[in-house]
């Protein structure tokens, strides 16, 4: 086991053990819940992942910044109700269009959120926390109590998410679904081999030393915000494709998921280290447990709330744990090795 652990990444231990819950779980609901294995509730979960990946995509960016982003509900709320008001007054608008305008009226809230706490250096729980209120005033305000109704919408974007682009047995795999898992990939890759996207690990793991190899940690932090502003405003625009109605609480809760599914998957709360395809099967997980709890008659759905709160204690401590005992196994091999060359120099 300790071998295994020297050869095998921190990052992608935590991945494999995650889809070890992941079937875990699937087994242990299969057991209690009657006809529990089948591909409505694999359709199900990814026409939900659709939506919540992309938000903790961007919440995961900021999280490695050593931030967090309270605001994500409301901002997919707003980015919905005025991309629906847009299409519903120009129907024939370009699809691209409504895309880009969701985003930028996401980035546009993530501009606010980036500017507050990477250069007035207001920490990013207070300033995000007052722009969620704010924000939902917004879109209150901007509604006007109205709401947007299927009627009003293009078939073309109703009919969107649940597209099938291909199948393998029951397992659906929707355009919805397809979409979000290739914007994942996409951002995962940026990480993994983009330098400036490196970035976000090196001011989240120590921003001193950051600083002092001349990385401009303001700009950094900044970024981090506006992106997960642009990644709640196409989260947005999928929450518009699969629902259809928004009203004034469109994205409410959202914010706690969002965390949860990144905490969950791996990412350090602290900062430094984690993946944004980690946050993806952490969103998997919590969607999961959501969904089977509202089938299981021994527990109340009522307490989907308290698993998700559990969820994030139990996954800081658990990694708080593992990142303890790893650095030990490995300060103790190291030094077991250091006095085996010595020994052998003697």
């Amino acid at each position: 086991m300790q071998g295994l652990l020297h050869r095998v990444s921190p990052q992608a231990l935590r991945l494999l053990v995650l889809v070890g819950v992941i079937a875990l779980l699937v087994a242990f609901f299969s057991s209690q819940i009657e006809n529990y294995l089948n591909g409505r509730l694999f359709n199900r979960i990814s026409s939900s992942v659709a939506v919540m990946a992309l938000v903790a995509t961007g919440q995961t960016l900021v999280i490695l910044t050593r931030n967090i982003d309270l605001s994500v509900g409301a901002v997919i709320g707003f980015s919905a109700f005025a991309a629906g008001s847009l299409i519903a007054g120009m129907p024939d608008l370009n699809p691209v269009l409504l895309v880009l305008y969701a985003a930028l009226v996401g980035g546009a809230f993530g501009v606010v959120n980036g500017l507050l706490v990477a250069y007035a250096r207001v920490p990013s729980i207070i300033v995000t926390l007052a722009t969620m209120a704010i924000y939902r005033s917004l879109l209150v305000e901007y509604s006007g109590a109205k709401s947007i109704t299927t009627e009003q919408l293009p078939q073309w974007l109703t009919d969107f998410p649940n597209i099938q682009l291909f199948s393998i047995g029951d397992f659906q795999f929707r355009a919805g679904f397809c979409a979000a898992l290739a914007l994942v990939v996409l951002v995962h890759l940026a990480l993994s081999r983009f330098r400036p996207a490196r970035q976000l690990f090196a001011v989240g793991s120590n921003p001193e030393a950051a600083h002092m190899a001349g990385i401009n940690a303001q700009r950094v932090v900044f970024t981090a915000f506006v992106l997960s502003g642009v990644m709640a405003g196409l989260a947005g625009f999928m929450f518009l494709a699969r629902f259809g109605n928004i009203t004034v609480v469109a994205g409410l809760g959202f914010e706690l998921k969002s965390v949860a599914s990144a905490v969950v998957g791996g990412v350090n709360i602290f900062g430094g280290s984690g993946t944004v395809i980690g946050a993806f099967l952490g969103t998997i997980l919590v969607d999961l447990i959501e969904t089977s709890l509202v089938r299981w008659q021994m527990v109340s759905e009522f307490w989907r709330e308290a698993v998700l709160g559990a969820l994030i204690l139990v996954s800081v401590a658990t990694d708080t744990i593992f990142n303890r005992r790893l650095a030990s196994l490995r300060a103790a091999r190291a030094h077991r090795i250091a006095l085996e060359k010595k020994e052998a120099s003697a």
